[in-house]
């Protein structure tokens, strides 16, 4: 399995998605540079990504801002410190606090290594994750590509990828999970290119920043 790591092997991948689907030259043409994004393993990038869920980048950068300002580091001890006060004052809903402390407390106790993970196969990896309360297979997904750099990881649940491709491919109504799942298949085993190639091009496109990770 050869990692994402570099911006080289994100354009490796874009090359040979281009021979993989010829549709997807247009869709290379306008995204424009697509970006590395890739963070370092740890629960730091777990805890954005969980932050960053389901709400604007908006909200997730200032959520994010008011919790380092509280919590100083953002690891596991430091998160397990927090009281339900500072978690509302900070703007954690009651469900991403509760599913921070979790994984916070599985990393303390030694039964999620998140640096691992990153080395294991993808569904075993996914597996993993989601037996925390909390965390589901997007979560997941957008750790294991911008943390761990699978290469063949799509977060199909991610909206933003479905408006992506429904708008690139000319599809007409937005595909569900499953059905971009099917339409993903054909980009193995370069998905984690052509998703980062997706949101770089509703990023161009709809002139919305929209990558699910907190860079700060």
């Amino acid at each position: 399995m050869h990692m994402i790591k570099t911006d080289a092997d994100v354009a490796a991948g874009l090359v040979d998605l281009a021979l993989i689907d010829v549709r997807l030259f247009n869709v290379i043409d306008k995204a424009g540079p697509v970006p590395l994004r890739r963070l370092p393993p740890g629960y730091r990038g777990l805890a954005g990504i969980i932050v960053a869920q389901m709400v604007s980048r908006a909200s997730a950068d200032a959520i994010w801002r008011r919790l380092e300002e509280t919590a100083g580091d953002i690891t596991p001890h430091h998160m397990l410190r927090l009281s339900d006060e500072d978690c509302r004052t900070i703007g954690l809903s009651r469900a991403k606090a509760e599913t921070l402390r979790r994984a916070a407390d599985s990393v303390d106790r030694g039964d999620l290594d998140l640096d691992a993970i990153c080395h294991m196969e993808a569904a075993a990896a996914t597996r993993k994750l989601t037996a925390i309360k909390g965390i589901g297979r997007w979560t997941a997904d957008v750790y294991l590509l911008f943390c761990g750099g699978h290469p063949d990881i799509f977060p199909s649940g991610d909206v933003a990828l479905q408006n992506a491709v429904a708008h690139a491919l000319g599809l007409g109504m937005r595909p569900t999970p499953q059905e971009l799942d099917t339409i993903a298949e054909k980009w193995a085993p370069w998905r984690g290119v052509s998703a980062r190639l997706f949101w770089a091009y509703y990023a161009r496109e709809m002139r919305r920043e929209v990558a699910p990770i907190l860079e700060g």
